[in-house]
């Protein structure tokens, strides 16, 4: 198995614009579209775990637009041979006049219809 393949690198490498594209601009079909199509795909939240793609597109069709925008500080790409990898994200944002640091991790398969988020976890740091 290929580590890090500099092509399957560059193809996440180009998909994670569209992810946070979509998400400052809160396009919740965009967003849903970019996971798997499944009852096991999964994204653990700031304040709620969700399990399977109907409850991961109920939280995004119900997700408040405000206060979306942040800042990224450092992100990551690691792939594992042709179809799997992840990418992780150190963000900040500002809440209430304060900066406030938060990570989020993703994990991405390619199916036969393209690269999926499996699973998700976003979170803040104390």
């Amino acid at each position: 198995m290929v580590v890090n393949d500099p092509d399957v690198v560059a193809e996440l490498a180009a998909l994670y614009p569209r992810y946070e594209t979509a998400l400052m601009a809160n396009d919740a079909g965009a967003l849903t579209a970019m996971f798997w199509d499944s009852e096991h795909a999964l994204r653990f939240g700031a304040a709620e775990n969700l399990y399977g793609i109907e409850e991961i597109a109920a939280f995004r069709k119900g997700r408040s637009p405000v206060n979306l925008a942040r800042t990224i500080k450092r992100l990551d790409i690691v792939t594992f041979g042709a179809d799997f990898g992840s990418i992780t994200v150190e963000f900040e944002r500002q809440i209430d006049n304060s900066i406030v640091r938060g990570r989020q991790s993703q994990v991405w398969v390619r199916f036969s219809d393209g690269w999926r988020i499996v699973s998700a976890h976003v979170s803040m740091l104390p």
